[in-house]
């Protein structure tokens, strides 16, 4: 799925800027992080939905659903291979769960990556891409010494992120941050 389409909740400022100090802890230590991408479209999310293509979807009904408390634990990897991904997971509450299901509804049927369907899914916020396997244990201990356990937030907005064109579009709430 190189060119795809999501549906990602954006995080209230204090958050952001939570996980974007947890990225530049990995990067002055030299270590793949987030931060590296400098786009104005970066910026730590959760994913609730990605497909190869998504057709418009009118998702006013879900406004009542933001914004939505959510807490940041334990980091988790993903990958297979020579590397890892390092993202924050999301503890799931029945609210965020039943977002997710009514947004997927909201879709209908569609390609998903298996990741983002209902049932698949592990919400998180992704952290660094591509940390070698022998990196794996640097990176939590930065990650461990920057002090953040359990980061209270809020989910503030729902965005489209459309990776063809590299473009954000706000749905629902605040999805982009002043200044970003």
């Amino acid at each position: 799925m190189a060119e795809v389409t999501s549906l990602e909740l954006v995080l209230d400022d204090a958050a952001d800027a939570a996980v974007r100090a947890e990225w530049d802890a990995l990067a002055r230590a030299e270590l793949p992080s987030q931060a590296q991408h400098t786009g104005a479209s970066n910026r730590p999310h959760v994913t609730m939905l990605v497909r190869p293509t998504l057709a418009r979807i009118d998702v006013s009904v879900l406004a009542d659903a933001l914004p939505l408390p959510v807490t940041l634990g334990a980091p988790v990897l993903f990958g297979v291979g020579r590397t890892r991904v390092i993202a924050r997971s999301v503890i799931p509450t029945a609210s965020l769960l039943q977002l997710h299901e009514r947004l997927h509804a909201l879709a209908g049927a569609g390609d998903d990556a298996a990741h983002t369907r209902p049932g698949e899914w592990t919400a998180h916020v992704t952290l660094a891409r591509r940390v070698p396997l022998d990196r794996v244990g640097e990176a939590l201990g930065v990650l461990a010494d920057a002090g953040i356990d359990d980061l209270a937030a809020t989910a503030v907005g729902l965005r489209r992120w459309d990776a063809a064109t590299r473009t954000t579009t706000d749905l629902l709430g605040r999805g982009t941050l002043e200044g970003c």
